[in-house]
């Protein structure tokens, strides 16, 4: 048994893992497991959504070959084990940039489309899953499935944003973005108070591809809610002797183990944010910059994520109506200052109005907060249920692959759409989030083999 998991590492457990050739026989021979499964991508998730204690998963990391892209229209059809690095490195030099790119480029196609994922263009492009114009669904009565909105609509619809619950994703065809070079010119402009990043954020999306802010967490008082808000649109064509496309680099920094205790934390973090506003005030204004950089510059370094030591880490992301956020996301970083809960990566982004094909997408119209605590147990346990009912008071919703630890009612209450997904799963297929979620609400299905599993 190999070691898998979530990127928040609360939890490490050597799971069951299935290689995904011998799944996908299996599969096909209909004759289904004796225990449930769950497509695996590259562990991306922080929470439990990527993981399957009680069964086992499928690795599909091997499949991740292109099938098929045409550099004129933009096209690409590729197996969903294909990292979204490699798929940029393929389609760039091309003119080529996926529509919608979430804050790391090492999850795959399959993972991005499971989780519906978002970027910092929502206002303009939607989500991940408003670019895929289908996909194949292999079952486990053996049956293979075309969808798309025009074919097996309803399997569509529940697959993209369905967290791999409704069948294997074999492969997908995506519609990409032209653009005249991967990387972008970028502004950046500080401000002083969330009053004031208020003011800027609509007209930033109305001139923005890009648009995200991030958030001292730890300022008080006069300087509570300062931060820079990060605009950007990819840039011009390179000019004749300028630099050609820069696939991504190897990470030369990394973490090579986890600290036995946390280094994330208030002093570190002080630190931390000075540096980071530092730096950000010199750069003030318009620059160019890398595609790596600006979409991705936690990448840079390797398993980060093992600063946060052997308890791991929590990400509490939500979505609040537009009407409520001037209230609500200030009281919510009040909360996290008061709890004595030091956030390191505090991002603040505003969501539009394009709507996603998938029935459990999370964003919505609104604002949209991430803050990233270190895992102290209880004491963090107690300030996210805060957050939480925080969230659901205003009339929003917490992200569930962002999650380790919403009940079923809190769930429930985020979103409404679950009991289609529900009635559409492959009942081979299950996570842990679903069977701590969906499964202990009354409406889920009950009395098939795997329903209390």
């Amino acid at each position: 048994m190999a070691l898998y998991s979530a990127f928040g590492l609360v939890r490490r457990k050597r799971a069951r893992a299935l290689p995904a050739a011998e799944a996908i026989a299996g599969l096909r021979a209909g004759k289904g497991f004796a225990f449930t499964v769950l497509p695996y991508g590259n562990g991306r998730s922080y929470g439990d959504t990527c993981l399957n204690d009680a069964g086992a998963l499928i690795d599909m990391r091997p499949m991740n070959r292109i099938i098929a892209f045409d550099a004129g229209s933009g096209l690409l059809t590729a197996q969903t084990g294909l990292m979204l690095s490699d798929l940029i490195a393929q389609v760039a030099p091309h003119g080529w940039f996926p529509a919608v790119v979430p804050g790391t480029q090492f999850v795959t196609l399959g993972g991005a489309i499971a989780n519906d994922v978002h970027g910092k263009n929502h206002h303009r492009r939607g989500t991940f899953g408003c670019h895929v114009l289908s996909l194949t669904l292999l079952r486990s009565d053996g049956t293979t499935r075309r969808c798309s909105l025009e074919e097996n609509a309803d399997l569509f619809r529940a697959t993209i944003g369905g967290m791999g619950l409704t069948g294997l994703i074999l492969e997908a065809t995506i519609r990409l973005m032209k653009v005249g070079s991967a990387d972008v010119d970028e502004r950046v402009r500080g401000f002083r108070g969330l009053g004031e990043y208020f003011d800027l954020a609509e007209e930033a999306d109305t001139e923005n591809e890009y648009a995200v802010a991030w958030i001292d967490q730890l300022a008080h008082g006069a300087q509570a809610g300062r931060g820079f808000l990060l605009t950007a649109n990819h840039a011009a064509a390179n000019h004749v002797g300028g630099p050609p496309f820069r696939p991504a680099g190897k990470r030369r920094l990394a973490v090579p183990l986890r600290p036995p205790v946390s280094l994330i934390n208030r002093w570190s973090l002080a630190l931390f944010n000075r540096a980071f506003a530092w730096q950000k005030g010199r750069a003030e204004g318009l620059r160019r910059s890398s595609y790596e950089s600006y979409f991705f510059p936690l990448d840079a370094v390797r398993h980060w994520n093992r600063l946060y030591g052997p308890r791991g880490l929590l990400q509490h992301q939500s979505v609040v109506p537009f009407e409520a956020a001037r209230s609500v996301v200030p009281a919510m970083l009040e909360e996290a200052r008061r709890a004595g809960q030091a956030s390191f990566l505090t991002v603040l982004k505003r969501f539009g109005e394009v709507p996603s094909p998938g029935l459990m997408s999370f964003p919505r119209p609104g604002y949209t907060l991430t803050l990233d605590f270190s895992n102290a147990g209880a004491a963090t346990g107690a300030l996210l249920e805060r957050l939480d009912r925080m969230t659901v008071e205003a009339g929003g919703a917490v992200n569930p692959y962002k999650d380790a630890r919403m009940g079923a009612e809190l769930f429930d209450a985020s979103f409404a759409r679950w009991r289609e997904v529900e009635a559409l799963r492959d009942p081979a297929f299950l996570s842990d989030f679903w069977r701590r979620t969906a499964m202990h609400l009354p409406e889920a299905r009950v009395g098939g083999r795997h329903a209390a599993e």
